[in-house]
């Protein structure tokens, strides 16, 4: 056996080894009893014990040394791998079991703490959890930025001084957008009650429309909608609200677009570095693409309509136009997964500011509740009511996902780029929607993008797929035109 033969047997294993503890953190999420959290903690520990020591097997860097990759897809891996155990040797194995350790403890009060609106309760092992980040961020950093070191896990080369100043680049526009919005005559909210079951049932419709295959996934209900797995076995989670349907199915629609994105990564690829997608931005913009630019197009509107009278009967909306206008409709609000499409990255940016903070240790977790108010009014112009509606609303950080949030935008930014190519590629794409035929788009994506799992970086893999390189135009242009011609009727 070859030395490239050997790592890549290696990384196999680790990599099958690494869904079966993505399998238990999906199972506490959705059936785990209540009364198995402490036990829980301590089987992701034992496993993350077990990854941490293949992930820096000192056998890598002898391989690693001598191996001669056969192709380009060769190169490929081996650069996934050398990443990776670049990481894995600066984060002592302690420290890794340790942060799996208190998150998991730190992911079950977060939630019990959000269903009291009670941040006191939550602080202390939030507190743990940023400690213990830091530590790793420091140990990845080597002497350089924190939070750059954290946020390089998410999205490979990028740094918070690019993001800021791109996303401070954003912010004009999208305020004075969301202003001219705001002072339109508001359409109400949809009204009346909308049985669960029948909101599941038009969720399971809308991801098979959208290229969910069941055979190799599953629909299940928890707090925080996600997706977890690759390959063979992705699976996503949602959550019904009998007074808002749309809480149901575009959060289904969001993670089919993160679920089919990995059941669409070339086959040949499973279980290996490259077999996932290329950065959590890339991966955003196939969830947000499918959500927004496609699910939220006037086109597919209009055959949505029809589905929702079938399933629900008379809801109040009397025709397609109005039903497009009450999906985009621009309204106050608090929670960032129910935002509309034109102000979600305010609720990002916020996040990303405040995370950075807190990583700097610039803000003290005991004041970000307050922190997190004031800004809050500050961008919105108006009060959190309570913990539930704001600091307690998003489950990143009880799970250490310091970094993950400016990914949001970032996936903005790179699905905006990918429906001007879309578009361009595809002229008749709107005679599909209309027929509830999403596979022109998601046939695209899959060949232009969601095939190559990681094989090329973040950036290269977007301008491959759109033929120009990523920029924040595409998206501004596209919200500016869609959000005026809404507010002007």
């Amino acid at each position: 056996m070859t030395a490239f033969e050997a790592l890549m047997a290696h990384a196999r294993e680790t990599q099958a080894l690494a869904q079966v503890a993505g399998r238990l953190g999906w199972d506490q999420e959705t059936v785990m009893p209540r009364g198995a959290a402490e036990q829980r903690a301590e089987e992701m520990a034992a496993m993350e014990h077990v990854l941490h020591a293949r992930r820096t097997d000192p056998r890598l860097a002898e391989w690693l040394e001598t191996a001669r990759a056969p192709d380009a897809t060769g190169a490929a891996q081996l650069r996934l791998i050398r990443r990776e155990h670049a990481r894995a040797t600066r984060v002592p194995a302690d420290l890794a079991a340790a942060i799996a350790r208190v998150t998991s403890r730190a992911q079950g009060q977060w939630a019990e703490a959000r269903a009291a609106d009670d941040f006191t309760a939550f602080a202390p092992v939030l507190e743990e959890v940023v400690g213990l980040r830091r530590e790793e961020g420091a140990a990845l950093a080597r002497g350089g930025d924190v939070y750059d070191a954290l946020l390089d896990g998410y999205e490979p080369g990028a740094t918070g001084a690019q993001l800021s100043a791109m996303f401070e680049a954003m912010r004009p526009r999208l305020v004075a957008l969301r202003a001219a919005a705001l002072d339109a005559p508001q359409l109400p909210a949809l009204a009346g009650r909308f049985e669960d079951a029948a909101q599941l049932a038009l969720a399971e419709r809308l991801a098979r429309a959208f290229g969910y295959d069941l055979g190799r996934g599953r629909i299940d209900r928890a707090v925080h909608p996600f997706s977890s797995g690759s390959g063979a076995d992705v699976r996503i989670t949602t959550r019904t609200d009998p007074s808002d349907p749309f809480n149901c199915l575009y959060s289904t629609i969001h993670e089919v677009g993160h679920a089919a994105y990995e059941q669409n990564v070339d086959r040949a690829l499973a279980l290996t570095p490259a077999g996932q997608g290329a950065s959590m931005g890339v991966h955003e913009s196939q969830s947000r693409l499918y959500e927004n630019q496609l699910g939220r197009s006037r086109a597919f509107c209009g055959w949505l309509y029809g589905e929702m009278r079938d399933a629900f009967g008379d809801f109040g909306v009397p025709d397609e136009d109005r039903f497009y206008a009450t999906v985009n409709r621009v309204h106050r609000g608090f929670i960032r997964t129910e935002a509309d499409e034109l102000q979600y990255n305010l609720h990002v940016l916020m996040r990303f500011d405040l995370e950075r903070a807190l990583i700097s240790g610039g803000l003290a977790v005991r004041d970000l509740e307050a922190a997190w108010n004031d800004r809050f009014a500050r961008d919105f112009g108006y009060a959190v009511p309570r913990a539930s509606l704001g600091v307690l609303q998003d489950v990143h950080w009880s799970v250490g996902l310091f970094g993950y949030f400016p990914t949001y935008s970032l996936g903005n930014l790179y699905a905006g780029c990918l429906h001007a190519a879309l578009r361009r590629d595809l002229p008749d794409l709107d005679t599909h929607l209309a027929r509830g035929d999403l596979a022109p788009a998601t046939g695209w994506l899959r060949d232009r993008l969601q095939v190559h799992g990681a094989l090329l970086e973040p950036a290269d893999l977007i301008t491959r797929a759109c033929g120009v390189p990523p920029s924040e135009a595409p998206l501004l242009d596209y919200l500016e035109t869609k959000f005026t011609a809404l507010a002007t009727g």
